[in-house]
C-alpha cells in the first residue's frame, strides 16, 4: 500500500532533505507541503532556498506550498513529516494529532514526555507501543513519534551495541558539522578559522535522549536506562556530518576487539531506509571515521566507528553520521517506515 504523505516544514534545510529523500521513496507519495504563512500559496520553487546538492525535484516544483495547519492539510495523508522550529512543532504537532494526523517528527518538542516515543528503528521500535498510552491519555485519533537530535543518533547504535557489557557511564565530545545550525545558524565569520565550544541545550538533549533511547518498554511505560551520560557539544567548520569521541565505562570487561565485534554484529531491521550494516566498523586506520570521507556511507544513512582503545574502564572510540541525513531527514522517514509496518497508518 502507498502511504500519502505531506512535510509540515517544507522549505527548511530538514524539509528540503526530506522532499529528496520521501520523492524517489517506493513506499511514499508526497501530496501536501507546509510552510509560513508568508509561503503559503506560492509554488515551492518561489520560496524554498534550494540548498540540497541536485534539483529540485519536478514532481514538487510548481506544488502550492500550504498553510501549517490541520484545516489546511488534505484529510486522506496518512502520514505527515514535520522538521518545524520546536517552538513551533511544540503548538502545531499537537493540533495535527488531534485531528488525526500521524507525525513523525523530527522537532525536539516533547521528545522527553513519558507517552511519545523517541526512537531509532534500529534500537528500540518497540518503544512504538507507547502509542496506545498516547491515544488513551490525550483523546488523540492521531499519534506523534520523535527522532532523536542528530548528535544522540549518532552515539546511541554504538551504545547499544555495547550495553550487553553493562554500560555505567558515557562521555562524549561532539565536534559538529554547520548544517546543524540550519542555513542562517552560524555566520561565516564566526566559524571559519574557529571552533565554538558551545551548542545551547545540545548537551542536555544527548544526556537526557540516550537514556530514553536504550530504556525498556513494558507494555505501559518506558523505563529509562541507567546509564550516566555526560556531553561536551562543540561546533566545528566542517559542512556536514558530526564526529563524536565517545568514552564508555562498562561493568563487564571489554577490549577494543570486543567493541568493534559487537558495534560489526549489530543487527539492521527490514526498512527500505535502514543501511546494512548499520554500523561500518573501521578495523586498522585509527583515523577514521572523517566526515567527508564517511558521512555518506550507506547513503547517508549509516554509523561509522573506528579508533578503538582500551581505557581504565571500559573502551574509547570515534564515531560519525550524516546530520542531516541520518540525523534527521532520514531519521523520520526511517520512524515513518516502522509505522506503516506496524500497523499505525
Amino acid at each position: 500500500m502507498t502511504v500519502t504523505a505531506g512535510i509540515l516544514g517544507a522549505t527548511g534545510a530538514v524539509g528540503q532533505r526530506l522532499i529528496q529523500l520521501l520523492e524517489p521513496h517506493p513506499d511514499f507519495e508526497l501530496a501536501a507541503l507546509t510552510a509560513s504563512n508568508a509561503s503559503a500559496g506560492h509554488p515551492y520553487r518561489d520560496v524554498a532556498k534550494w540548498r540540497i546538492d541536485a534539483p529540485i525535484p519536478e514532481s514538487v516544483a510548481e506544488t502550492t506550498v500550504r498553510r501549517t495547519e490541520p484545516d489546511a492539510v488534505p484529510d486522506d495523508i496518512d502520514l505527515l513529516f514535520s522538521s518545524l522550529p520546536s517552538s513551533v512543532g511544540e503548538r502545531v504537532e499537537p493540533a495535527f494529532c488531534e485531528a488525526g494526523y500521524v507525525v513523525s517528527s523530527n522537532s525536539s518538542n516533547h521528545r522527553t514526555a513519558p507517552d511519545v516515543p523517541l526512537t531509532i528503528p534500529e534500537v528500540n521500535p518497540d518503544h512504538l507501543g507507547v502509542l496506545e498510552v498516547q491515544q488513551d491519555e490525550r483523546g488523540w485519533d492521531g499519534a506523534l513519534v520523535k527522532n532523536p537530535n542528530c548528535s544522540t543518533i549518532t552515539m546511541v547504535p554504538t551504545l547499544a551495541a555495547l550495553d550487553s557489557f553493562g554500560l555505567e557511564r558515557v562521555t562524549v565530545s561532539t565536534l559538529q558539522a554547520v548544517s546543524g545550525a540550519g542555513y542562517s545558524g552560524v555566520s561565516s565569520m564566526e566559524i571559519i578559522d574557529n571552533a565554538i565550544p558551545h551548542i545551547g541545550g545540545e548537551e542536555r538533549k544527548m544526556e537526557q535522549e540516550a537514556c530514553k533511547l536504550l530504556g525498556t518498554f513494558d507494555g505501559a511505560e518506558i523505563d529509562w536506562h541507567g546509564v550516566d551520560v555526560a556531553a561536551s557539544c562543540n561546533r566545528i567548520p566542517t559542512l556536514d556530518g558530526h564526529l563524536e569521541n565517545v568514552w564508555a565505562d562498562t561493568r563487564e570487561s571489554i577490549t577494543p576487539a570486543d567493541a568493534r565485534a559487537a558495534m560489526q554484529s549489530y543487527s539492521s531491521i527490514d526498512l527500505y531506509s535502514s543501511p546494512d550494516p548499520l554500523i561500518h566498523v573501521f578495523d586498522d586506520e585509527p583515523d577514521r571515521p572523517q566526515p567527508r570521507l564517511d558521512r555518506l556511507r550507506g547513503d547517508g544513512m549509516a554509523v561509522t566507528a573506528g579508533g578503538f582503545q582500551e581505557t581504565t574502564d571500559g573502551v574509547q572510540y570515534n564515531c560519525l553520521a550524516h546530520n542531516t541525513i541520518r540525523g534527521a531527514a532520514g531519521a523520520s522517514v526511517l520512524n515513518g517506515e516502522l509505522l506503516h509496518k506496524q500497523g499505525w497508518l
